[in-house]
């Protein structure tokens, strides 16, 4: 796996990492031996960046990665959120308490006395902007509980309002082939700054894994079942924010593009990391075969400039007027 640093923190992390939400809750049934092998594999295929929150299943993402971590002191580099657990709930959750009750407790399922990172959970933009929440998380960051912090954000303006903190360690932003405007609101500010990007949703909800048509369905505990039109949240977090048949329809333009011997999926992943900005992408995985797969990009050669210039117009022309939500 190669490597990446990530940011202001100095830490080199595989740039191929793991977003667990799949193993908590909303993507359909993770049994606890499937979550616990997904994460062996991610590791055993050279994945150092594990993602969670504590919100993914109240709880159960974080307990996973605690046991995980037991068993096999794996050197890895743990990033949680917090902002959106209840109790206390919003806007409670938004109060120096809080942020420190939710912290600890996301400390003691990890199982461990201090975290990597911390992350706010997609908060209101107005908490974000009113700036009190970082001084709490430098609070904690100077007792030693966590790190470093950064925030995961919905839109690019939210990005921006992020990066006014001058030791903002990160930024989570969703972004594929199908949400390209990072590359021209964020990249090179966060280059300057030395501000680490995570890039979630890189297969768009699996839209860019080339296995959908319009008649499929997903299990009722699927966001992608309950959420397809931004019903329980942001619908970004869904799709990448396109309506689902839209969706479909597009990936099925971008295969004759693909390079011989690519897939779909492998091509996406391969597209995020040709951006130098990029730190580390976090696809999730449902099972061991899915946490494998995902890392086999990282050893694939860039794509190129000719077939950049080929996507980046088919997002102009086809995909950017149907992208719906905070972007």
């Amino acid at each position: 796996m190669n490597t990446r640093i990530f940011g202001k923190t100095g830490r080199a992390v595989g740039e191929i990492g793991l977003g667990t939400w799949q193993l908590g809750a909303n993507w359909g049934d993770v049994t606890d031996e499937t979550a616990m092998a997904t994460l062996r594999a991610a590791y055993e295929a050279g994945t150092t960046f594990f993602d969670t929150a504590d919100v993914y299943g109240a709880g159960r993402s974080e307990t996973f990665i605690g046991k995980f971590l037991k068993e096999t002191h794996a050197h890895i580099f743990v990033a949680t959120k917090f902002g959106r657990f209840s109790p206390p709930g919003w806007p409670e959750n938004f109060t120096r308490a809080a942020v420190r009750q939710h912290t600890e407790a996301s400390l003691m399922r990890l199982g461990v006395d201090r975290v990597d990172l911390t992350q706010l959970h997609c908060l209101p933009p107005d908490v974000m902007a009113r700036g009190e929440i970082f001084e709490w998380l430098r609070e904690l960051r100077t007792e030693g509980k966590i790190g470093a912090f950064d925030a995961s954000v919905e839109s690019m303006d939210e990005a921006l309002v992020g990066m006014r903190q001058p030791d903002l360690a990160a930024l989570q932003i969703i972004f594929n082939i199908f949400r390209q405007k990072p590359i021209h609101t964020l990249f090179a500010a966060a280059k300057k700054q030395n501000v680490a990007l995570i890039v979630r949703l890189p297969p768009a909800s699996g839209l860019l894994g080339g296995k959908m048509t319009a008649a499929t369905t997903f299990a009722e505990s699927d966001h992608r079942n309950f959420n397809a039109d931004g019903q329980k949240f942001n619908v970004g977090e869904t799709f990448a924010g396109l309506p689902f048949t839209k969706g479909v329809a597009l990936a099925d333009t971008l295969k004759p593009l693909m390079p011989a011997g690519m897939t779909l999926p492998e091509m996406a992943l391969r597209w995020c990391l040709d951006f130098d900005a990029v730190s580390v992408v976090i696809p999730g995985a449902k099972n061991p075969e899915q946490a494998r797969a995902n890392t086999r990009a990282a050893a694939l050669a860039p794509l190129g400039a000719a077939l950049h210039a080929q996507l980046a117009e088919v997002y102009t022309r086809e995909v950017a007027a149907h992208i719906r939500g905070a972007y």
